[in-house]
């Protein structure tokens, strides 16, 4: 039990000696680390690791190696990853095949398997260590603090990675000290709306209340969006100190994490973490010896988008239906039951910690002048190198796309990147030099949202994309209010006649009155955002909406209404396997034999064609397309 500061003091030395000794073999052992994100887990982390473990025991090497799983990686397209210390050697793409293999040759032998390693796709040169790939050269971790190097269900690896050191000076400094250090921070909510936290602390603790409560907000709804579910899996008491350091700041007793029920290895980490956490002293009663009281409960969201939205969530939470309030009253006055709340996303909680731990003039060293720190991007759509990425702010649109996205995939021409998810924008390759931060995106007609990175490449249907994320709205609408209930319906309308071949010029003109209309007149960001995508398509696009409504045609063969599939006859030689295959029978054969061929050539009754799509696959000699 840690009863004191210098108690705390104590067991984070002794925490730190051990995980340094685990890392640099001091120990005398071997330690096997693997990625424990959702996504390895999804492919077979956990059987893999299981596999470690029986071949071990079976080699007796139990007592001299050890094998647990960490948070993620972030690198998850080449997932899952398996790393040794101390060699600090790291292997992907692991398969459970691949796992005696790494026993009798790295483990036994002392060789590493060089076929596991990461392979520079520019050099062709074989990287062991994860730093040397170009994927994380450029990434700085300060919300990502931890994760892919301790064991999130061990609070004492947490405390060995610098936990609660944020937490002890906090407590030896005044409430209005510790948001003097957080403004001075310049951080900035890290959920979408940029609003400085320091201000928003300052609110709360100047109003008064015989309660106040601190509200985490893990409602990541994005499409695409995975930055949240990974703090929470890999370092869950970094977010835990972060909300403690907030009760203590505005003078709350309680603390709510509210995250996705989809999210079952986050929710039980957390779980955990609380727990172990109040085990040992660090929520509960009296903390570290000071008359400073601080709980934390656990609230699970049933997937409502609109809940991402703060006065939304406190309804939810009150066991309400899920639905904006009317502001004023700001929560940061009535919130919560009432009373004066904070809410902060899952990624500002987790900076919290550093800022106490190592200072406000060292968290605002990194970023732009008015976007401190940095942020955490899920980047992921037409890119190489699909994960979780956190970059210093004012790091630019191409630096994350080519440099450490490694580009687009198979030759093709990028197009565009959605940041923000439903509320932002896209944006072209005119902007791939602009710096990240919150006003600049927004100054060019995006977003930072929660960090969400869609990269999009030239086989990409823009007006498609519209359409999808104005269904995405509509779907998640509380329909609380008519503007966002009505009008974005009729804009999915209009957007699903011009995708289907059938709009009109008048169609454009009443899609930027209706987007006006509804920005204007929503109750809350997500209608008031919900034109965005639709905005920047047609400001960067409209081209591809004119060969849509006039001519009739999708330039990037996506939308079906407006596709027809097409035999090359002097391509074709008569196989029949497309026809074979064909769900409606509107492949025949012709008079015409290709040169050089023995058999008829094929072709598609365009009007019977139910566009499929199965007859591109199958074809052997390339020649059926789209037009």
């Amino acid at each position: 039990m840690i009863k004191t500061r210098e108690q705390l003091n104590e067991n984070i030395a002794v925490c730190s000696k051990c995980l340094e000794d685990k890392i640099s073999g001091a120990d005398g052992k071997r330690h096997i680390v693997l990625c424990g994100g959702t996504g390895c887990l999804s492919n077979h982390s956990h059987e893999i690791k299981e596999r470690f473990d029986e071949i071990l025991a079976e080699k007796g090497l139990t007592d001299h190696v050890t094998v647990n799983h960490v948070g993620c990686f972030g690198f998850c397209s080449q997932g899952p990853f398996v790393k040794i210390y101390p060699e600090d050697t790291l292997y992907r793409l692991v398969t459970i095949e691949d796992v005696e293999k790494i026993v009798d040759q790295d483990i036994i032998g002392g060789a590493v398997v060089e076929e596991l390693l990461y392979e520079d796709p520019a050099t062709g040169e074989k990287v062991s260590k994860q730093d040397d790939i170009n994927f994380y050269k450029k990434q700085r971790r300060v919300a990502l603090h931890g994760c892919g190097v301790i064991d999130p269900e061990n609070i004492h690896e947490a405390l060995g990675m610098g936990g609660f050191q944020g937490l002890r000076r906090a407590l030896s400094m005044s409430r209005q000290e510790v948001i003097d250090e957080v403004l001075a921070a310049g951080i900035r909510g890290r959920g979408g709306a940029g609003f400085p936290t320091g201000r928003k602390w300052q609110f709360a603790y100047n109003s008064q209340g015989d309660e106040k409560y601190v509200v985490c907000n893990g409602d990541e709804g994005d499409p695409g969006a995975f930055m949240d579910r990974s703090i929470l899996e890999g370092n869950p008491l970094a977010v835990i100190e972060g909300m403690v350091i907030a009760g203590y700041a505005i003078g709350a007793s309680n603390g709510y994490f509210y995250v996705r029920a989809e999210y079952p290895i986050a929710v039980k980490r957390l779980r955990i973490a609380i727990a172990q956490a109040k085990e040992i002293g660090l929520l509960g009663e009296n903390i570290l010896g000071t008359d400073f009281c601080f709980d934390c409960h656990l609230r699970l969201g049933a997937g409502a988008f609109v809940c991402g939205e703060e006065t939304a969530l406190l309804n939810s939470i009150e066991g309400k239906r899920g639905m904006p309030r009317p502001r004023p009253p700001f929560p940061a006055v009535k919130g919560l039951w009432g009373k004066p709340t904070i809410i902060n996303n899952v990624e500002t909680l987790a900076c919290i910690p550093f800022i106490l731990r190592e200072g406000a003039e060292e968290f605002a060293k990194v970023g732009t002048e008015r976007s401190k720190g940095t942020k955490v991007f899920a980047l992921g759509g037409k890119v190489n190198n699909v994960g979780l990425v956190e970059v210093p702010m004012g790091t630019t649109l191409r630096e994350l796309i080519y440099d450490i996205g490694g580009g687009i995939p198979n030759g093709k021409k990028f197009k565009a990147i959605q940041t923000g998810g439903p509320s932002g924008g896209c944006l072209t390759e005119d902007f791939l030099d602009e710096p990240i931060d919150f006003d600049n995106l927004v100054a060019k007609g995006s977003m930072m949202g929660s960090g969400g990175a869609i990269v999009m490449d030239e086989d990409n249907c823009m007006v498609d994309v519209a359409k999808f994320y104005m269904g995405f709205i509509c779907d998640e609408s509380c329909g609380k209010c008519s503007p966002c209930r009505i009008g974005t319906k009729r804009m999915l309308e209009i957007l699903t006649r011009i995708t289907e071949g059938k709009g009109t010029m008048q169609d454009l003109e009443d899609l930027e009155e209706l987007s006006q209309t509804v920005k204007t007149n929503a109750l809350c960001a997500l209608g008031q955002t919900a034109a965005n995508p639709v905005n920047s398509t047609l400001a960067h696009f409209k081209d591809e909406y004119l060969a849509h409504i006039v001519d009739k045609k999708c330039p990037a063969h996506v939308c079906k209404a407006l596709m027809e599939y097409y035999i090359d006859p002097d391509k074709c030689i008569g196989c029949g396997l497309c026809a074979k295959g064909c769900p409606v029978d509107c492949i025949k054969k012709t008079d015409y034999i290709a040169p050089g061929h023995k058999l008829v050539s094929l072709h598609i009754d365009v009007a019977a064609c139910a566009k499929c799509g199965s007859c591109i696959t199958v074809c052997r000699m390339d020649a059926i397309s789209k037009r």
